[in-house]
C-alpha cells in the first residue's frame, strides 16, 4: 500500500479491496494546489503517530500467563508473544481509517466507515401496488436495502364486468418475492379500501400490524372469519413513533368519516416521507380532535424529501363540511317526522355519524335497531372499545320492531351504496322479512354514491318511492358531508409539509393529474412531480426523484376460498356464460359398431328465445348429423369429434343468431 493509497481495507467475502484515497477524500491525481499542503502535511504527521501508538507495546496485565497443563519452551512462548501482537497490530491498523471531515482528519473505525459508505449509496424505493389511478385497494411498499414496509392493505368490490367475484385485492407478487425483507404493516385507518386484504397478505407474509386502537379492532374482528391466521396486532397512540429498522413512523391524528385515521411520517435514511392518508381538516369535529396541523408544521419546518397526499375530492373547490353539519340536518328532519318510523342508510364505519343518530335517538325517545351484517359487527366493536358511546337499553333486535309504533322507531341500515343483497335494496324490492315499508316509513340515505354506483342507487332510490315512503337523499337535503380534503384543505398541507417532491396518490388519474396541476399553480415546479401508476417504482437519494422501472403489480380476484387473474378461463367462461348462454349436445354411441344409438339430444340454457327454439333445434341436431356422417366413430378419437360438432354448431349459431354460446359436446358410450 502506497501514499496513494488510504489507510483503509474492506474485507468483503475473504477478500480485500483497498480503496483509493480519491474515493475518501475526493483528492485526484492532480497537482495539489498551495492551500492544502497544510492539510496534507497534518495527515502525514497524523500517519506517522498513529503508526508509532500502534507500534507501542499494549499495556495490559499478564496475558501470557500459561496453562499448567500444557508448558511450552520459554523461547516459543516469547516467539508466540511477538508474533500475536504483530497480529494485534495490525487489526487495529486495519480496522481504521484516515477520512477527510472538513478541516481535519478523523480516525474513524473500519466497520462504522463501512456502514457509512453503503448507507449512503443505497436508495430508497416505493412501490405503488395500488390506489392509484382507481378508487380503493390502497397499498403501498417502501424499500431500503433488505427492509421493506407496508403502507395499508386495502380491498375494492368487484363491478358488473366481474361476475361471480366477491373482493378485489392487490397483486402481492413482488412482496412474496422479497418476503424475508418485509418487516411490518402500518395502517392509516380502518376502512375496507386500507384494511380488507389484510387477511390475505397475513396469510402469505405474517409480520406486525401496526394501527389505531379502532383500526386494530376492526382488523381482529375480521380475523375471527379467518381463524388460521394468528396475526401480530399492534396498537399506536397519535404521535407515537414506531422503530421499524431503518424506518421510524410517527402517526399524525388526522379527521376523517372514521375514527383513529392518522397521517404518516415516515423518517428513512434519505429523509422525511410524509403520507396524508385519508384526511380532511375539521375545525368542528365530533369528538372535538381537530387534525393535528401543530405537528403537520413542525415536521415541515424540519424539512420532508416526498409528500404523498390524497386526491380523492381534488376536483371540488372549498373546504369539505364538517361533520357536524349532518347532524343539523338529521335533527330537523327527525323533528318534521316525529310520526314516522324512521329509516337512515349510511356507511357502517362512519362512526361519527352513528354517534349522532344515537344521541337523535334519545332526543327523540325512539328505539334503535341495526340492520346489515356490516353495520352490527362495527357498531359492536365500536362500543365495545369506546368509540360508541350508547346505552344499551335503547338497542332492539331487528326481528322485534313490529313490537313498537312507527313513531318509537329508528332503523340504521346498510344499502347506501346500493348493494344487491344489502338491507335496504332487499326492503325496497318488497324481499326483507319482518319490514314492510309504506307511508309511514320515512328513509334517509346518509351518503353520496361512490363513482360507478350512481346507477344502482338510482334503482334502489325508484323502488323506494313505489312503496309509498318519504325519501331523503343528498341531492334534497344536505345529509351527508365526505371525509376527504377538498382543494383549500390540500393547499394548507402542501403549505405546512413544503415537501422537496410530491407524488399524488389515492384516487383515479384525473384526480391524481388535478392535485398535481394544484401543486403546480402553488409554484412547484413540474419536474419535482411525479403521477405514478400501478406498479411503478420510485426511486429517492436526498437531492433526486426517478422512475426506476416497474414491479409486478394489478389485481388478484377473490372467488370464494380461492385467487384468480383477470384473464382466467374461468372469469372468461363466466362472461361467455352471462352474455350468449349455454348449448350441450348429448351424443349415443355404440362402441363395438360405431353407429350413432341415440341423439343427438340438445339442450341450451340463456341462448334460444321460447319463440325460436323448437325450429332452431331442429336445424341444429341436422348440422350435427351432417358435421359427423363422414366420421368413423369407431376408430375417432372422441376430441376430434367433439370439435367437430362445436365448429359445426358454432357458424351455425353465429349465422343465424349473431351468437355465440359455450357448447359442449358429451359422447356416451353403450
Amino acid at each position: 500500500m502506497n501514499n496513494k493509497e488510504a489507510l483503509f481495507s474492506a474485507n468483503k467475502e475473504n477478500k480485500t479491496t483497498y480503496l483509493k484515497r480519491s474515493n475518501l477524500s475526493g483528492a485526484t491525481k492532480q497537482t495539489v494546489k498551495p492551500e492544502k499542503q497544510k492539510l496534507l502535511k497534518q495527515q502525514q504527521q497524523l500517519k506517522k503517530q498513529m503508526v508509532k501508538e500502534l507500534n507501542r507495546e499494549p499495556k495490559h496485565k499478564n496475558t501470557n500467563k500459561q496453562n499448567p497443563n500444557n508448558k511450552q519452551n520459554p523461547q516459543n512462548t516469547r516467539g508466540n508473544t511477538q508474533t500475536n501482537n504483530n497480529r494485534n497490530r495490525n487489526n487495529n491498523f486495519n480496522n481504521r481509517a484516515m477520512v477527510k471531515n472538513n478541516d481535519h482528519i478523523q480516525v474513524v473505525k473500519r466497520d462504522n466507515f463501512t456502514n457509512t459508505l453503503s448507507t449512503s449509496t443505497k436508495k430508497l424505493k416505493i412501490m405503488f401496488l395500488g390506489g392509484v389511478g382507481e378508487v380503493g385497494k390502497n397499498m403501498m411498499a417502501v424499500e431500503f436495502g433488505n427492509e421493506i414496509i407496508i403502507v395499508d392493505s386495502g380491498s375494492a368490490f368487484p363491478g358488473e364486468d366481474l361476475p361471480g367475484i366477491d373482493l378485489i385485492i392487490p397483486d402481492i407478487s413482488y412482496l412474496l418475492q422479497n418476503k424475508h425483507k418485509v418487516k411490518a404493516v402500518v395502517l392509516t385507518h380502518g376502512h375496507e379500501d386500507h384494511i380488507g386484504s389484510l387477511p390475505y397478505l397475513l396469510n402469505e407474509i405474517n409480520v406486525p400490524v401496526y394501527g389505531s386502537r379502532m383500526a386494530i379492532a376492526l382488523v381482529n374482528k375480521k380475523f375471527k372469519e379467518h381463524k388460521n391466521i394468528k396475526p401480530k396486532l399492534v396498537t399506536v397512540k397519535p404521535k407515537q413513533t414506531v422503530k421499524l429498522g431503518h424506518f421510524s413512523v410517527e402517526f399524525i391524528h388526522v379527521n376523517h368519516s372514521i375514527a383513529g385515521a392518522f397521517a404518516l411520517s415516515i423518517k428513512t435514511p434519505v429523509g422525511m416521507w410524509f403520507h396524508t392518508g385519508d384526511f380532511k381538516i375539521d375545525f368542528n369535529p365530533i369528538d372535538g380532535v381537530v387534525t393535528d396541523l401543530a405537528r403537520i408544521a413542525e415536521i415541515g419546518s424540519k424539512g420532508v424529501m416526498l409528500l404523498t397526499a390524497d386526491s380523492t375530492n381534488v376536483e371540488r373547490p372549498g373546504y369539505t363540511m364538517s361533520e357536524s353539519t349532518v347532524g343539523k340536518t338529521l335533527d330537523v328532519l327527525f323533528s318534521q317526522h316525529k310520526t314516522k318510523r324512521i329509516f337512515v342508510a349510511t356507511f357502517a364505519s362512519n362512526i361519527y355519524r352513528l354517534q349522532q343518530l344515537m344521541d337523535l335517538a334519545v332526543k327523540y325517545k325512539r328505539k334503535v335497531a341495526f340492520s346489515g351484517r356490516s353495520m352490527i359487527n362495527v357498531s359492536e366493536v365500536a362500543a365495545q372499545i369506546g368509540e360508541l358511546k350508547m346505552d344499551s337499553k335503547i338497542i332492539v333486535p331487528l326481528d322485534r320492531i313490529k313490537n313498537y309504533k312507527p313513531e318509537e322507531l329508528l332503523v340504521v341500515s346498510t344499502g347506501s351504496q346500493g348493494e344487491p343483497f344489502s338491507a335496504l335494496t332487499r326492503m325496497s324490492a318488497g324481499n326483507f322479512k319482518g319490514v314492510n315499508l309504506g307511508p309511514t316509513d320515512a328513509i334517509i340515505i346518509s351518503a353520496s354514491p361512490i363513482p360507478g354506483n350512481e346507477k344502482a342507487v338510482g334503482r334502489v332510490i325508484n323502488n323506494l318511492y313505489k312503496t309509498g315512503c318519504t325519501v331523503i337523499y343528498d341531492r334534497l337535503a344536505e345529509v351527508h358531508v365526505s371525509g376527504h380534503a377538498k382543494q383549500e384543505e390540500l393547499k394548507i398541507i402542501h403549505t405546512l409539509v413544503k415537501p422537496k417532491f410530491f407524488v399524488p396518490a389515492h384516487g383515479e388519474y384525473r384526480m391524481l393529474k388535478t392535485h398535481a396541476d394544484l401543486a403546480v399553480g402553488m409554484g412547484r415546479q413540474e419536474r419535482s412531480i411525479i403521477i405514478p401508476a400501478i406498479g411503478d417504482r420510485i426511486e429517492f437519494t436526498k437531492t433526486t426523484m426517478k422512475r426506476a422501472g416497474t414491479v409486478t403489480a394489478g389485481r388478484r380476484l377473490v372467488d370464494g376460498l380461492g385467487f384468480g387473474e383477470m384473464e382466467s378461463v374461468v372469469l372468461r367462461d363466466r362472461k361467455l356464460l352471462a352474455e350468449d348462454g349455454l348449448c350441450l349436445v348429448m351424443l349415443g354411441v355404440n362402441a363395438a359398431s360405431g353407429e350413432l344409438v341415440s341423439g343427438p339430444d340438445i339442450i341450451t340454457r340463456g341462448f334460444m328465445y321460447s319463440n325460436e327454439s323448437d325450429k332452431m333445434l331442429n336445424d341444429a341436431k341436422q348440422v350435427v348429423i351432417d358435421a359427423i356422417k363422414d366420421l368413423s366413430l369407431k376408430q375417432a378419437e372422441w376430441s376430434i369429434v367433439k370439435d367437430t360438432v362445436r365448429r359445426s354448431l358454432r357458424n351455425h349459431f353465429y349465422r343465424k343468431t349473431k351468437r355465440r354460446p359455450m357448447i359442449l359436446t358429451f359422447v356416451v358410450e353403450s
